[in-house]
Order: C-alpha cells, then sequence, then structure tokens
C-alpha cells in the first residue's frame, strides 16, 4: 500500500498506546494541567472574596448564594456546548476561544458596578470554563498512553487544588498584607486571576490536535504527521499503518443527534456520566458554599481568615487526589471510585459533627479530611465516564455529565446555604452525604452489571467492545 494512504484508526489507536513517557506527553500534560490550574484559581476565588464582595453590595445569603447559581447554570451550558464544538471542531481550537473568552470575563468582572452585572458577567465566564471541562478530559484521555492514561488524566485533575491553593494565597495576600479595603480587594483578585488565566496561553499553543479526533473525521494524514512526531519524542522509529482501513470516519452531527446518539448506543455510560458527576458536583460546591456563606461566619472567622481555612482545606484536597492518583492503575476504576465515593459521604458526617462542637480546630481538620476525600472523588470520576464514550462524541459524552452535575450543583449552592441558615448546618450536611450516596450506588449498580473496566484498556477497545459471541448450541465437553 502506497505511503500516502490512510492509518487505520485502531492502528494508530495501538501506536499511540505503545509509546513510552516521553517529552511530550510530559508537555502536553503540563499544558493541559496549567489549564485546569487557572480554572481553579478562578472559580476559587469566588469562595475566598464572597464575603467582601458581598458586603460591597449589601448581599443578603440568598443573593451571595445566587452568584454561585449563576456561575454554575453557565457552567453546565458552556459544559454541553463546548462539549460538542470540540467533537466538530476539535480540541485544540476550543483550547485557545475558551481561555480568551474566560479570562476577558473574568477581567471584566472586577469593573462591575452592581451585583446584577456580577450575575451577568460570572455567568458568561463560565460558559468558557464549562467549556474546558469537557475539552481538557477528552484530550488528554486521547494522548495518553493506555498504560498511564488513568494516572495522568488524574494528574491533571489534580491542579486543580494547586490552583485553589494559589487562589487562597492571592485572597489572603489581598485581604491580610496590601491593607486593601475589604470593599475593593475581590475586584483585584478577579483582576489579576485574568491575567495570569493568558500565561496558560504560552503553554497550549505547543498542545496539537488530538490524532484520534482527527481520525474521526478522515483528516489521516494530519493524525498521521502528529503519531509521528509522537513517536520520534519518544525515541520509537515511526512507522505508517500497513493494514487496510476497516473504520471511516465518524460525525456526531448536529448536538441534538449526538445527544439522540449517546442516548441510543450508550445508555449506561451517559447514566454513569451523569450521576457520578451530579453526586460531586453537589457535595463538592455545596460543602464549599455553607462553608464560605453560613457556617465561617457563626464560627467566628474574618474576612481575612477565611482565605487561610480554604487554603488548608485545599491541601487536604491535593493529599486526597495525590493518593488516589497513585494507586488507580493498581486498584481500577470502580474500586477506586466506588472507595472514595463512599469515604466523600462518611466524611461529610465528621464535618457535621465537628461544626456541632463549634470548634475551630476541629472544624478545620473535619473540613481538611473532607476535602480529600472529595478530590480523590471526582478525580477519580472524570476519568473514568471520559474515557468510555467513543472519541466523536466523547467531549459531548463529558458535557453532557458535566451539565447534568451542574443542574445539581446549582440549586445545591442555591438553597443549601439557606437551608443551613435556617435549620443549622446539618440539614445540609446531611443532604450532601446523601448525594455523594448516589454516586457510590451508580458505580456498584455499573459494577454488578458487567461495565466495563478502563484501567490500561486501549480507548477502541472501550468505546467499541467486541460483540459477545453466542455460546454454541451442542458444545463439546473437555477431554480428561
Amino acid at each position: 500500500m502506497p505511503a500516502s494512504s490512510p492509518p487505520e484508526a485502531v492502528t494508530l489507536g495501538a501506536r499511540l498506546d505503545r509509546l513510552h513517557w516521553s517529552r511530550t506527553h510530559q508537555g502536553i500534560l503540563l499544558a493541559l494541567g496549567a489549564g485546569w490550574l487557572f480554572d481553579s484559581l478562578e472559580i476559587n476565588l469566588v469562595g475566598n472574596v464572597i464575603s467582601p464582595l458581598s458586603g460591597h453590595f449589601h448581599a443578603s445569603t440568598h443573593q451571595a448564594s445566587f452568584i454561585y447559581w449563576v456561575w454554575l447554570i453557565g457552567i453546565m451550558l458552556g459544559a454541553a456546548a463546548g462539549g460538542r464544538l470540540a467533537d466538530r471542531f476539535g480540541r485544540r481550537r476550543l483550547f485557545v476561544h475558551t481561555l480568551l473568552w474566560y479570562s476577558a470575563f473574568t477581567m471584566l468582572t472586577a469593573l462591575s458596578p452592581s451585583l446584577d452585572v456580577v450575575y451577568l458577567l460570572r455567568f458568561s465566564t463560565a460558559l468558557g470554563v464549562g467549556a474546558e471541562y469537557a475539552i481538557i478530559n477528552a484530550a488528554i484521555a486521547e494522548f495518553m498512553p493506555a498504560k498511564v492514561r488513568g494516572t495522568a488524566s488524574a494528574g491533571v485533575m489534580n491542579f486543580w487544588s494547586i490552583g485553589a491553593i494559589a487562589s487562597g494565597v492571592i485572597a489572603y495576600v489581598m485581604l491580610n498584607t496590601l491593607s486593601l479595603p475589604t470593599t475593593v480587594s475581590w475586584r483585584y483578585g478577579f483582576a489579576l486571576g485574568g491575567v495570569l488565566a493568558l500565561v496558560v496561553l504560552l503553554f497550549r499553543r505547543r498542545v496539537p490536535e488530538s490524532p484520534r479526533w482527527l481520525v474521526s473525521q478522515g483528516r489521516f494524514e494530519e493524525a498521521e504527521k502528529i503519531v509521528a512526531r509522537l513517536e520520534r519524542s519518544a525515541g520509537v522509529t515511526p512507522e505508517a499503518a500497513h493494514a487496510p482501513i476497516r473504520a471511516g470516519a465518524e460525525s456526531g452531527g448536529s448536538a441534538v443527534e449526538a445527544v439522540v446518539a449517546l442516548v441510543r448506543r450508550h445508555p449506561g455510560r451517559l447514566a454513569l456520566g451523569c450521576l457520578l458527576d451530579l453526586s460531586e458536583a453537589f457535595g463538592f460546591y455545596g460543602i464549599f458554599a455553607v462553608l464560605s456563606i453560613v457556617v465561617l461566619k457563626r464560627l467566628g472567622y474574618s474576612d481575612g481568615e477565611i482565605p487561610f481555612f480554604f487554603i488548608l482545606g485545599n491541601v487536604g484536597g491535593l493529599i486526597g487526589g495525590t493518593a488516589m492518583t497513585l494507586g488507580f492503575e493498581r486498584i481500577g476504576r470502580r474500586g477506586t471510585v466506588g472507595f472514595y465515593y463512599g469515604a466523600s459521604a462518611a466524611s461529610v458526617g465528621v464535618l457535621a459533627v465537628a461544626t456541632e462542637s463549634g470548634g475551630k480546630t476541629a472544624t478545620l481538620l473535619a473540613f481538611m479530611l473532607s476535602c480529600a476525600c472529595a478530590t480523590g472523588a471526582w478525580t477519580a470520576a472524570y476519568p473514568t465516564f471520559t474515557e468510555l464514550f467513543p472519541t466523536h462524541l466523547r467531549a459531548a459524552g463529558v458535557g453532557i455529565s458535566v451539565g447534568v452535575g451542574r443542574i445539581g450543583a446549582a440549586f445545591g449552592t442555591l438553597y443549601l446555604p439557606d437551608l443551613a441558615e435556617r435549620l443549622g448546618p446539618t440539614p445540609s450536611y446531611l443532604l450532601i452525604a446523601a448525594f455523594w450516596a448516589v454516586g457510590l450506588v451508580a458505580i456498584v449498580v455499573w459494577s454488578l452489571a458487567g461495565g466495563v473496566e478502563g484501567a490500561r484498556q486501549p480507548l477502541e477497545a472501550l468505546s467499541t467492545p467486541a460483540p459477545r459471541q453466542p455460546a454454541p448450541a451442542n458444545p463439546v465437553p473437555a477431554e480428561g
């Protein structure tokens, strides 16, 4: 076959999976991780500065909660739309556009003259950040060799905790060191977050398009060039595929057609993604909303102390996420997700007891434990359901899962603080624990129903599993 013939999809995937870890893989991981870090930094600034922001605009508890609500609704819509756009136009193109989008609106948030404008700009910013969820998860899964795909994907997710810690440090400096009036300190935080996000462009410009996505679009020659470059970087002599094509280009069609395809062809996988994300989003955002809006004020934390509280909480999250990552491939997806979702539900109970005690130290330590379990849970969940979708629908599948998750998180952050203010924090904590249990039940059902285990398996084998062979009508007894 001439060298110009297009490579077969499965063969190209196998060539990607056989590669050893290289500087190119490391560069891709750092570039995508840096984007995730600044997404986190931008988001977590809200939790750190929401108290002075609310004070500046004389916002009630419900009005402060609404800042989270519009943010999560924006992420829901951005994830769904961004996922479909990434499947249609490619991962790389969306990298740049979403980054510029949310960086611009973050900086504009710093100029907000009223609370209504804050709502509008937070919603607009969230559209770009929501798209990032789908794009980053799809891209990292499609680039990494099968034997380290879970570790690399979870490693990128752990940049979230680093960004959260950085946002706490920025807020702490703004509120305690620079002697800025609390009425304007939140503005500097958003402005700095938007500027720093632009640094990611220096990394992302070097990330190539996903070769698996290119193949799904029939762009075989471009895919071949990128795979050959990755092979040279890993010390492997590039070799063109010599097998005839058995898989042509695929397209999810319109956004509606993509949803219909996922529901008809992969209902169990889509349900798993939606339930895992709904569970973790409600649990993770719910804890931060209840603490930042209600609990910390009751415990006597000042505006200047709140960032330090969240810094230490996210240190716990980084420890938990790192511990999960180290055992992810060895333990497997189903066991890891099940353990951390169960631990997250239990840790919220510990946080409830600590909060009721009224002790600052006990609440802080319980929060660190809760963050460790929660971060381990969601950083395991994303790689688990991302790799289950076929390439031409992967970002759409992730986007829909994230969108469903943000519906629960949006209403949780809107009503949980009100519930905590009226009845005390414990009922809110119990509701959060119940949602963590939903994710635990989902992964248990998936496992008992024979759902695939993705650890170390090629993406092509996961998204297009071999059909079951019918048992012979008259099986021949074994000899001996």
